[in-house]
């Protein structure tokens, strides 16, 4: 009598994927860091995520990129507006392009 395997062989492809991209080894890194840490930190949770995150940033570099984002994102809208206006005054300065002639 056989028994049904795949669940098994499929959990081991997917411990494979996780150990050849890396994850298993930066998860074991966090934990170990956590581990070790003298004074375990009040959000585990947090501690974790902030050393998966990219190395050296921190949560206030992120709060300060949101901030630049949406300030670039303000600048970008004023300067469409801006575009717009100074399209539609140098429309009464200049006279709209000429039709191409159409041949007959």
């Amino acid at each position: 009598m056989s028994h049904y395997k795949a669940p098994d062989h499929k959990r081991e492809q997917f411990r494979r994927y996780l150990e050849k991209a890396g994850v298993v080894d930066s998860l074991t890194s966090v934990l170990v860091a956590l581990y070790e840490q003298p004074e375990k930190p009040t959000n585990a949770l947090e501690f974790v995520k902030q050393h998966l995150g990219t190395p050296g940033l921190t949560e206030s570099d992120t709060e300060a990129l949101q901030q630049e984002v949406v300030d670039l994102r303000q600048r970008c809208a004023r300067l469409e507006e801006e575009n717009l206006d100074l399209k539609a005054r140098l429309e009464h300065h200049e006279p709209p392009p000429e039709e191409p002639a159409v041949a007959e």
